[in-house]
Protein backbone atom coordinates (compact mmCIF):
# COMPACT_ATOMS: atom_id res chain seq x y z
CA UNK A 1 0.00 0.00 0.00
CA UNK A 2 1.36 3.42 -0.96
CA UNK A 3 1.69 6.20 1.62
CA UNK A 4 -0.14 9.49 1.39
CA UNK A 5 1.60 12.81 1.29
CA UNK A 6 1.18 14.37 4.72
CA UNK A 7 -0.81 17.59 4.68
CA UNK A 8 -1.57 19.74 7.69
CA UNK A 9 -5.07 19.58 9.06
CA UNK A 10 -5.36 23.38 8.95
CA UNK A 11 -4.58 23.57 5.25
CA UNK A 12 -6.93 20.73 4.42
CA UNK A 13 -9.77 22.26 6.38
CA UNK A 14 -9.33 25.71 4.89
CA UNK A 15 -9.08 24.56 1.30
CA UNK A 16 -12.16 22.38 1.72
CA UNK A 17 -14.59 25.24 2.38
CA UNK A 18 -14.04 27.49 -0.60
CA UNK A 19 -17.59 27.70 -1.92
CA UNK A 20 -21.15 27.47 -0.74
CA UNK A 21 -22.79 24.10 -1.28
CA UNK A 22 -25.03 23.61 -4.29
CA UNK A 23 -28.63 22.55 -4.38
CA UNK A 24 -30.30 21.73 -7.69
CA UNK A 25 -33.76 21.84 -9.21
CA UNK A 26 -34.52 18.16 -9.75
CA UNK A 27 -36.02 16.83 -12.97
CA UNK A 28 -38.06 13.64 -13.34
CA UNK A 29 -37.33 10.73 -15.64
CA UNK A 30 -40.24 8.33 -15.94
CA UNK A 31 -38.81 6.37 -18.89
CA UNK A 32 -36.65 3.90 -16.91
CA UNK A 33 -38.15 0.77 -15.44
CA UNK A 34 -37.13 -1.67 -12.73
CA UNK A 35 -37.44 -5.44 -13.00
CA UNK A 36 -37.78 -7.58 -9.87
CA UNK A 37 -34.99 -10.14 -9.60
CA UNK A 38 -36.25 -11.55 -6.31
CA UNK A 39 -38.41 -10.49 -3.38
CA UNK A 40 -39.20 -11.96 0.02
CA UNK A 41 -36.30 -10.15 1.70
CA UNK A 42 -36.74 -8.73 5.20
CA UNK A 43 -35.46 -5.13 5.25
CA UNK A 44 -32.43 -5.83 3.02
CA UNK A 45 -29.52 -3.47 3.61
CA UNK A 46 -26.59 -4.34 1.34
CA UNK A 47 -25.63 -6.39 -1.72
CA UNK A 48 -22.32 -7.98 -2.71
CA UNK A 49 -21.28 -9.90 -5.83
CA UNK A 50 -19.08 -13.00 -5.50
CA UNK A 51 -17.42 -15.20 -8.13
CA UNK A 52 -19.46 -18.06 -9.53
CA UNK A 53 -22.66 -16.07 -10.02
CA UNK A 54 -23.40 -15.94 -6.30
CA UNK A 55 -24.71 -12.76 -4.69
CA UNK A 56 -25.11 -12.04 -0.98
CA UNK A 57 -27.75 -9.79 0.59
CA UNK A 58 -27.78 -8.66 4.21
CA UNK A 59 -31.06 -8.37 6.09
CA UNK A 60 -31.12 -5.89 8.93
CA UNK A 61 -32.50 -8.46 11.38
CA UNK A 62 -29.13 -10.25 11.26
CA UNK A 63 -29.39 -12.73 8.39
CA UNK A 64 -27.30 -13.05 5.24
CA UNK A 65 -29.14 -14.41 2.20
CA UNK A 66 -27.74 -16.10 -0.89
CA UNK A 67 -28.78 -15.61 -4.48
CA UNK A 68 -27.27 -18.38 -6.61
CA UNK A 69 -27.74 -18.30 -10.38
CA UNK A 70 -30.50 -15.77 -9.84
CA UNK A 71 -32.44 -17.88 -7.31
CA UNK A 72 -32.89 -16.92 -3.65
CA UNK A 73 -31.80 -19.79 -1.41
CA UNK A 74 -34.06 -20.74 1.47
CA UNK A 75 -31.34 -21.20 4.08
CA UNK A 76 -29.37 -18.14 5.21
CA UNK A 77 -25.60 -18.16 5.59
CA UNK A 78 -24.41 -19.71 8.86
CA UNK A 79 -21.70 -18.42 11.20
CA UNK A 80 -22.73 -14.77 11.52
CA UNK A 81 -22.16 -12.69 14.66
CA UNK A 82 -25.04 -11.67 16.92
CA UNK A 83 -26.41 -8.22 16.16
CA UNK A 84 -28.51 -5.57 17.89
CA UNK A 85 -31.54 -5.63 15.57
CA UNK A 86 -33.37 -2.71 17.11
CA UNK A 87 -34.37 0.66 15.66
CA UNK A 88 -31.84 1.42 12.92
CA UNK A 89 -29.46 -1.21 14.26
CA UNK A 90 -28.78 -4.63 12.80
CA UNK A 91 -26.66 -6.23 10.11
CA UNK A 92 -25.39 -3.59 7.68
CA UNK A 93 -22.85 -3.92 4.88
CA UNK A 94 -21.30 -6.97 3.25
CA UNK A 95 -18.15 -6.77 1.15
CA UNK A 96 -15.65 -9.30 -0.19
CA UNK A 97 -11.94 -8.62 0.23
CA UNK A 98 -10.28 -7.36 -2.97
CA UNK A 99 -8.47 -10.73 -3.14
CA UNK A 100 -11.57 -12.73 -2.23
CA UNK A 101 -11.06 -15.25 -5.04
CA UNK A 102 -7.85 -16.32 -3.29
CA UNK A 103 -8.48 -15.74 0.42
CA UNK A 104 -12.33 -16.13 0.61
CA UNK A 105 -12.40 -13.33 3.20
CA UNK A 106 -15.81 -11.69 3.65
CA UNK A 107 -16.37 -8.49 5.65
CA UNK A 108 -19.50 -7.49 7.55
CA UNK A 109 -20.42 -4.31 9.41
CA UNK A 110 -23.10 -4.53 12.06
CA UNK A 111 -24.53 -3.15 15.30
CA UNK A 112 -22.65 -5.06 17.99
CA UNK A 113 -24.11 -5.56 21.48
CA UNK A 114 -22.26 -3.56 24.14
CA UNK A 115 -22.72 -2.14 27.61
CA UNK A 116 -26.12 -2.25 29.28
CA UNK A 117 -28.51 -3.12 26.45
CA UNK A 118 -26.54 -0.92 24.05
CA UNK A 119 -24.98 -1.24 20.63
CA UNK A 120 -22.14 0.17 18.57
CA UNK A 121 -20.78 -0.06 15.04
CA UNK A 122 -18.38 -2.93 14.42
CA UNK A 123 -16.61 -4.51 11.45
CA UNK A 124 -15.26 -8.03 11.18
CA UNK A 125 -14.43 -10.74 8.70
CA UNK A 126 -14.61 -14.48 8.29
CA UNK A 127 -13.91 -17.12 5.69
CA UNK A 128 -16.82 -17.75 3.35
CA UNK A 129 -17.49 -20.97 1.43
CA UNK A 130 -20.68 -22.56 0.14
CA UNK A 131 -23.17 -20.77 2.37
CA UNK A 132 -21.10 -20.86 5.57
CA UNK A 133 -19.02 -18.17 7.26
CA UNK A 134 -16.33 -19.55 9.55
CA UNK A 135 -13.82 -18.05 11.98
CA UNK A 136 -15.56 -14.68 12.09
CA UNK A 137 -13.76 -12.10 14.22
CA UNK A 138 -14.09 -8.39 14.81
CA UNK A 139 -11.29 -6.21 13.49
CA UNK A 140 -12.71 -2.90 14.69
CA UNK A 141 -15.29 -2.03 17.35
CA UNK A 142 -16.21 1.61 17.98
CA UNK A 143 -16.12 1.16 21.75
CA UNK A 144 -16.58 4.84 22.60
CA UNK A 145 -19.63 5.01 20.32
CA UNK A 146 -21.48 2.47 22.50
CA UNK A 147 -24.88 3.80 23.50
CA UNK A 148 -28.42 2.50 23.95
CA UNK A 149 -29.77 4.93 21.35
CA UNK A 150 -30.69 2.70 18.41
CA UNK A 151 -29.96 5.14 15.60
CA UNK A 152 -27.25 6.71 13.41
CA UNK A 153 -24.85 3.77 13.20
CA UNK A 154 -23.50 4.64 9.73
CA UNK A 155 -22.28 1.17 8.81
CA UNK A 156 -21.05 1.45 5.21
CA UNK A 157 -17.69 -0.10 4.32
CA UNK A 158 -15.50 0.25 1.24
CA UNK A 159 -12.08 -0.80 -0.02
CA UNK A 160 -10.10 1.78 -1.98
CA UNK A 161 -7.68 1.03 -4.81
CA UNK A 162 -4.77 0.69 -2.35
CA UNK A 163 -6.53 -1.89 -0.19
CA UNK A 164 -7.45 0.38 2.71
CA UNK A 165 -10.78 -0.23 4.39
CA UNK A 166 -13.08 2.75 5.01
CA UNK A 167 -15.88 2.57 7.58
CA UNK A 168 -18.63 5.10 8.33
CA UNK A 169 -19.85 5.63 11.89
CA UNK A 170 -22.85 7.85 12.61
CA UNK A 171 -23.11 10.35 15.45
CA UNK A 172 -25.38 7.89 17.33
CA UNK A 173 -28.04 10.59 17.68
CA UNK A 174 -25.78 12.63 19.97
CA UNK A 175 -24.69 15.35 17.57
CA UNK A 176 -21.83 16.98 19.47
CA UNK A 177 -19.90 13.69 19.34
CA UNK A 178 -19.24 14.32 15.65
CA UNK A 179 -16.86 17.17 16.63
CA UNK A 180 -14.97 15.12 19.25
CA UNK A 181 -11.91 13.59 17.58
CA UNK A 182 -11.33 11.35 20.60
CA UNK A 183 -14.60 9.62 19.69
CA UNK A 184 -15.17 7.70 16.42
CA UNK A 185 -18.87 8.63 16.36
CA UNK A 186 -19.71 10.93 13.45
CA UNK A 187 -16.61 9.96 11.48
CA UNK A 188 -15.20 8.08 8.51
CA UNK A 189 -12.50 5.63 9.58
CA UNK A 190 -9.56 4.25 7.58
CA UNK A 191 -8.02 0.88 8.47
CA UNK A 192 -5.74 -1.79 7.10
CA UNK A 193 -7.64 -4.89 6.01
CA UNK A 194 -6.79 -6.59 9.33
CA UNK A 195 -7.99 -3.67 11.44
CA UNK A 196 -4.62 -2.10 12.14
CA UNK A 197 -4.54 1.70 12.00
CA UNK A 198 -2.36 3.17 9.21
CA UNK A 199 0.51 5.32 10.41
CA UNK A 200 -0.37 8.09 7.95
CA UNK A 201 -3.94 8.58 9.18
CA UNK A 202 -4.37 12.28 10.01
CA UNK A 203 -4.76 11.72 13.78
CA UNK A 204 -2.32 8.83 14.13
CA UNK A 205 0.19 9.21 16.97
CA UNK A 206 -1.74 12.11 18.50
CA UNK A 207 -2.40 11.40 22.20
CA UNK A 208 -6.04 11.27 23.15
CA UNK A 209 -7.29 11.12 19.55
CA UNK A 210 -9.11 8.27 17.80
CA UNK A 211 -6.35 7.34 15.40
CA UNK A 212 -8.67 5.44 13.06
CA UNK A 213 -10.47 8.67 12.08
CA UNK A 214 -9.97 9.84 8.49
CA UNK A 215 -12.55 12.66 8.52
CA UNK A 216 -15.18 13.86 10.99
CA UNK A 217 -18.19 16.16 11.37
CA UNK A 218 -20.55 13.63 9.76
CA UNK A 219 -24.11 12.96 10.91
CA UNK A 220 -25.07 9.54 9.51
CA UNK A 221 -23.30 8.46 6.29
CA UNK A 222 -25.15 5.58 4.62
CA UNK A 223 -23.81 5.70 1.08
CA UNK A 224 -20.15 5.20 0.18
CA UNK A 225 -18.54 4.78 -3.25
CA UNK A 226 -15.12 5.16 -4.85
CA UNK A 227 -14.73 7.87 -7.46
CA UNK A 228 -13.73 6.02 -10.65
CA UNK A 229 -11.03 8.50 -11.71
CA UNK A 230 -9.58 9.98 -8.52
CA UNK A 231 -10.01 6.93 -6.29
CA UNK A 232 -11.36 9.21 -3.54
CA UNK A 233 -14.24 7.88 -1.42
CA UNK A 234 -17.44 9.90 -1.82
CA UNK A 235 -20.37 9.56 0.54
CA UNK A 236 -23.92 10.63 1.08
CA UNK A 237 -25.26 11.32 4.55
CA UNK A 238 -28.51 12.11 6.28
CA UNK A 239 -29.23 15.59 7.51
CA UNK A 240 -32.03 16.32 9.97
CA UNK A 241 -34.91 18.33 8.46
CA UNK A 242 -33.08 19.14 5.22
CA UNK A 243 -29.34 19.23 4.75
CA UNK A 244 -28.67 15.74 3.39
CA UNK A 245 -25.21 15.91 1.81
CA UNK A 246 -22.82 14.52 -0.78
CA UNK A 247 -19.18 14.84 0.27
CA UNK A 248 -15.84 13.85 -1.26
CA UNK A 249 -13.99 12.46 1.74
CA UNK A 250 -10.50 13.90 2.27
CA UNK A 251 -8.11 13.15 5.15
CA UNK A 252 -8.21 15.42 8.17
CA UNK A 253 -11.21 17.43 6.99
CA UNK A 254 -14.02 18.49 9.31
CA UNK A 255 -17.34 18.31 7.41
CA UNK A 256 -19.07 20.47 9.94
CA UNK A 257 -21.96 18.67 11.59
CA UNK A 258 -23.51 20.15 13.73
CA UNK A 259 -21.57 23.43 13.62
CA UNK A 260 -22.54 24.00 9.99
CA UNK A 261 -25.53 22.39 8.29
CA UNK A 262 -28.25 23.28 5.81
CA UNK A 263 -30.70 21.26 7.89
CA UNK A 264 -32.96 22.46 10.66
CA UNK A 265 -34.36 21.03 13.86
CA UNK A 266 -37.37 18.81 13.25
CA UNK A 267 -39.43 21.36 15.17
CA UNK A 268 -38.27 24.24 12.97
CA UNK A 269 -35.34 26.44 14.05
CA UNK A 270 -31.84 26.45 12.60
CA UNK A 271 -29.24 24.17 14.16
CA UNK A 272 -26.04 25.99 13.26
CA UNK A 273 -24.63 28.20 10.56
CA UNK A 274 -24.56 27.19 6.89
CA UNK A 275 -20.89 28.09 6.47
CA UNK A 276 -17.97 28.86 8.71
CA UNK A 277 -14.21 29.05 8.23
CA UNK A 278 -12.45 25.76 8.84
CA UNK A 279 -15.46 23.57 8.04
CA UNK A 280 -15.95 21.92 4.66
CA UNK A 281 -18.93 22.66 2.50
CA UNK A 282 -20.70 19.64 0.97
CA UNK A 283 -20.58 19.24 -2.79
CA UNK A 284 -24.38 19.22 -2.78
CA UNK A 285 -27.15 19.30 -0.21
CA UNK A 286 -30.70 18.07 -0.56
CA UNK A 287 -33.15 20.39 1.12
CA UNK A 288 -35.80 19.18 1.77
CA UNK A 289 -34.34 15.81 2.71
CA UNK A 290 -34.52 12.75 0.50
CA UNK A 291 -32.90 10.49 3.18
CA UNK A 292 -30.11 9.09 0.96
CA UNK A 293 -28.81 5.55 1.38
CA UNK A 294 -26.60 3.54 -0.94
CA UNK A 295 -24.44 5.16 -3.59
CA UNK A 296 -22.69 4.18 -6.81
CA UNK A 297 -20.86 5.75 -9.73
CA UNK A 298 -22.05 4.74 -13.18
CA UNK A 299 -19.20 3.36 -15.31
CA UNK A 300 -21.15 0.84 -17.40
CA UNK A 301 -21.97 1.02 -21.10
CA UNK A 302 -25.48 -0.16 -20.19
CA UNK A 303 -26.17 3.50 -19.42
CA UNK A 304 -24.09 5.36 -22.02
CA UNK A 305 -25.50 8.80 -21.22
CA UNK A 306 -24.82 8.47 -17.50
CA UNK A 307 -21.06 7.90 -17.48
CA UNK A 308 -19.53 9.21 -14.25
CA UNK A 309 -22.88 10.17 -12.74
CA UNK A 310 -23.67 9.30 -9.13
CA UNK A 311 -26.81 7.43 -8.13
CA UNK A 312 -28.33 7.34 -4.66
CA UNK A 313 -31.21 5.54 -3.03
CA UNK A 314 -33.84 7.73 -1.36
CA UNK A 315 -35.64 6.36 1.67
CA UNK A 316 -37.89 9.27 2.58
CA UNK A 317 -38.83 10.54 -0.90
CA UNK A 318 -38.81 6.97 -2.29
CA UNK A 319 -36.98 7.29 -5.60
CA UNK A 320 -33.65 6.69 -7.30
CA UNK A 321 -31.67 9.93 -7.37
CA UNK A 322 -29.05 10.66 -10.06
CA UNK A 323 -26.66 13.60 -9.83
CA UNK A 324 -24.25 14.52 -12.63
CA UNK A 325 -21.02 16.29 -11.76
CA UNK A 326 -18.51 18.36 -13.73
CA UNK A 327 -15.44 17.49 -11.69
CA UNK A 328 -16.82 18.27 -8.22
CA UNK A 329 -19.52 20.69 -9.31
CA UNK A 330 -23.04 19.22 -9.47
CA UNK A 331 -24.75 20.18 -12.71
CA UNK A 332 -28.03 18.22 -12.82
CA UNK A 333 -30.29 16.07 -10.67
CA UNK A 334 -32.82 13.54 -11.95
CA UNK A 335 -35.36 11.57 -9.90
CA UNK A 336 -36.42 8.17 -11.22
CA UNK A 337 -38.90 5.47 -10.15
CA UNK A 338 -40.72 8.08 -8.06
CA UNK A 339 -44.12 6.50 -8.72
CA UNK A 340 -42.99 3.10 -7.39
CA UNK A 341 -42.99 4.31 -3.75
CA UNK A 342 -40.00 2.14 -2.84
CA UNK A 343 -37.64 3.05 -0.02
CA UNK A 344 -34.36 2.35 -1.82
CA UNK A 345 -31.73 1.23 0.68
CA UNK A 346 -28.77 0.15 -1.46
CA UNK A 347 -27.50 0.87 -4.97
CA UNK A 348 -24.83 -1.30 -6.63
CA UNK A 349 -23.41 -1.64 -10.13
CA UNK A 350 -23.37 -5.36 -10.93
CA UNK A 351 -20.73 -7.40 -12.78
CA UNK A 352 -23.07 -7.48 -15.79
CA UNK A 353 -23.11 -3.67 -15.93
CA UNK A 354 -26.69 -3.30 -14.71
CA UNK A 355 -27.62 -1.20 -11.70
CA UNK A 356 -29.22 -3.16 -8.84
CA UNK A 357 -31.36 -1.72 -6.06
CA UNK A 358 -32.59 -3.04 -2.71
CA UNK A 359 -35.94 -1.87 -1.35
CA UNK A 360 -36.35 -1.47 2.39
CA UNK A 361 -39.49 -3.20 3.65
CA UNK A 362 -40.54 -6.39 5.38
CA UNK A 363 -41.06 -7.82 1.89
CA UNK A 364 -38.06 -6.15 0.30
CA UNK A 365 -36.94 -6.79 -3.25
CA UNK A 366 -33.84 -6.82 -5.39
CA UNK A 367 -34.50 -4.79 -8.53
CA UNK A 368 -32.57 -4.38 -11.80
CA UNK A 369 -32.71 -0.96 -13.44
CA UNK A 370 -33.45 -1.34 -17.15
CA UNK A 371 -32.15 1.57 -19.25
Amino acid sequence: MRSLVTVTLTALSLCACADNAATLSPQRNDSVTATTVTDGLHHPWSLAFLPGNEWLITERRGTLRRLVDGKLQEDPVSGLPGVVARGQGGLFDVMPHPDFADNRRLYLSYAKPCGDDGGTTAVGHGTYRDGALSDFRDIYVAEKACTNTAKHFGGRILFDNDGYLFVTVGDRGERDRAQDTADPAGSVLRLHDDGRIPDDNPLANQPGKAAAIWSWGHRNPQGLALHPQSGTPWLNEHGPRGGDEINAVEPGVNYGWPVITYGREYYGPAIGETEKAGYAQPLLHWTPSIAPSGMAFITSDRYPDWQGHTVHGALKLTHLNKVAFDRRKPVSEVRMLADESNRIRDVRLGPDGYLYLLTDSDNGALLRLDP
